[in-house]
C-alpha cells in the first residue's frame, strides 16, 4: 500500500516523516499531503485561534488535532499524544474560553547578544532567532 515518505515543511524547512498510516488517513478524506511539520502546523492553528480568525474547529485538513505520530495540538489547545485525535472541538469558536496547556518550548542562542532565548518554535539554520529582551527592542 503506502511507504513512509519524507516531506519537508514549507514554513521551517525542517524534513518530517508522513508515515504509511498517515497517508492512508489522508487519501481516505480526499486531503492534499500536508505542506507543514506537526509543529508548524500547530502553530499556525494556535496563531489563527488567538488572532480571532476563528475557520471553526479542528479547520486543519478538515478535523481536529494533528496527523503525526509524534503528538500535536487539537482545536481547543489541548495536546493529543499521537494518532489523529485532539478534542472535537472548541465549544463555539471562543478558544480563549479553554485552558490551552504547556507550550512546547526550544532553547536557542540569540543571534544579536548570544544569551540563551527560549522560543515556542524549532529554531532553523540560517534564520536568527532572539532572546525576549533583543526582541522587544528590534521590534520598537
Amino acid at each position: 500500500m503506502y511507504n513512509d515518505k519524507n516531506l519537508t515543511c514549507a514554513d521551517c524547512g525542517q524534513e518530517f516523516v508522513f508515515t504509511a498510516s498517515e497517508q492512508d488517513f489522508y487519501a481516505q478524506r480526499g486531503f492534499t499531503e500536508p505542506r507543514r511539520c506537526a509543529s508548524c502546523r500547530a502553530s499556525r492553528k494556535a496563531a489563527r485561534g488567538s488572532s480571532g480568525a476563528g475557520y471553526g474547529s479542528g479547520s486543519d485538513y478538515g478535523a481536529s488535532g494533528g496527523y503525526s505520530a509524534g503528538g500535536s495540538y487539537g482545536a481547543g489547545g489541548s495536546y493529543s499524544a499521537g494518532g489523529y485525535g485532539g478534542n472535537g472541538g472548541n465549544g463555539g469558536g471562543y478558544a480563549g474560553a479553554r485552558d490551552r496547556g504547556s507550550r512546547e518550548m526550544f532553547t536557542a542562542t540569540c543571534s544579536n547578544c548570544g544569551n540563551e532565548a527560549r522560543v515556542p518554535f524549532r529554531p532553523t539554520s540560517g534564520k536568527p532567532v532572539y532572546c525576549s529582551d533583543c526582541f522587544r527592542t528590534m521590534r520598537g
